[in-house]
């Protein structure tokens, strides 16, 4: 896989969320994603900033534009240095919240990309990678 261009985007406020939003949105026109698949990277997209704002303390995200042969897509990476994950299986499970949130974030971003990574740590923080091909 190729990256053709990338973008660091720091999320420090809610505000930075609606910046996330709107770089990926961008990204994805320019690919010539679908209206459909246009929502399904920027939804994911919200609730991982949303998640690494909240949860994490804030942190970055790495957008990506990725190629693999004749496919183009946007892998974005999502890390924060906050209190991390202790039970990775159950932050998965739709319904599960540490906050007051409905509990399908991580689950959702998941479903919503081809490919997605979590790694955590308790007390080092956590790293999530989305990969949504066009």
């Amino acid at each position: 896989m190729q990256t053709l261009s990338s973008e660091s985007l720091m999320l420090r406020s809610s505000e930075d969320i609606v910046l996330v939003r709107q770089a990926v949105r961008r990204k994805a026109v320019l690919l010539g994603f679908g209206i459909v698949d246009q929502t399904k990277i920027v939804t994911a997209s919200s609730e991982l900033a949303r998640n690494t704002l909240h949860h994490g303390g804030g942190g970055s995200v790495l957008l990506d534009v990725v190629a693999n042969g004749q496919r183009s897509g946007i892998r974005l990476v999502f890390e924060d240095q906050g209190p991390g994950i202790l039970n990775l299986d159950l932050a998965l499970t739709d319904g599960y919240t540490t906050g007051s949130g409905m509990g399908l974030g991580l689950g959702g971003a998941r479903r919503l990309s081809h490919q997605f990574e979590i790694f955590s740590k308790p007390g080092q923080g956590t790293k999530v990678s989305i990969l949504r091909w066009k």
